[in-house]
Order: C-alpha cells, then sequence, then structure tokens
C-alpha cells in the first residue's frame, strides 16, 4: 500500500496538514462498471465529511 496519499479535500475528517490523508484504508469505487478508463469515473467512498 502506498506510504503517502495526498488529498486536497480539506473539508474530510481524514484530511491532515500537507494535503495528507490520515485513513487507515482508502476504498475507491468506479461508477462505470468493474473497469474505469478515466479518472472521472471513480470517487473515493472513504471521504467522510467533517462536521
Amino acid at each position: 500500500m502506498a506510504k503517502d496519499v495526498l488529498c486536497e479535500v480539506n473539508n474530510c475528517k481524514y484530511w491532515s496538514k500537507g494535503n495528507k490523508c490520515t485513513a487507515e484504508a482508502i476504498y475507491v469505487v468506479s461508477h462505470a462498471g468493474d473497469q474505469a478508463t478515466k479518472k472521472e469515473e471513480t470517487d473515493c467512498k472513504t471521504f467522510d465529511p467533517e462536521i
């Protein structure tokens, strides 16, 4: 697994200074079926808005 996962969504509870993701695991899904051909066809399901 990657050591450094970067994220620019600073309203996520896993976001940390330097655009680092502090989640223990990352879950990415495709909304284009089993395979995506463009980054726009994927979403980070790990995102959890900080309230």
